[in-house]
């Protein structure tokens, strides 16, 4: 793993993360688990788009 680097964030955007914040959980397990939910909502958007213009095949 490599060295933590500072990301400079604004103070806005600060206040909005630590409202999001679960409590007893720390900012970069939060950022974590946003980053992680960013994901699967990409991947069912993906998904959502290919079943809309595609004709899919139930293979089973």
């Amino acid at each position: 793993m490599k060295a933590p680097k500072k990301i400079i964030l604004r103070e806005d955007i600060v206040e909005e993360l630590l409202h999001l914040r679960k409590p007893g959980m720390a900012l970069s397990g939060d950022i974590k688990e946003m980053i992680e939910h960013e994901k699967k909502r990409r991947l069912l958007d993906d998904i959502r788009r290919i079943q809309e213009r595609e004709e899919l095949v139930e293979l089973f």
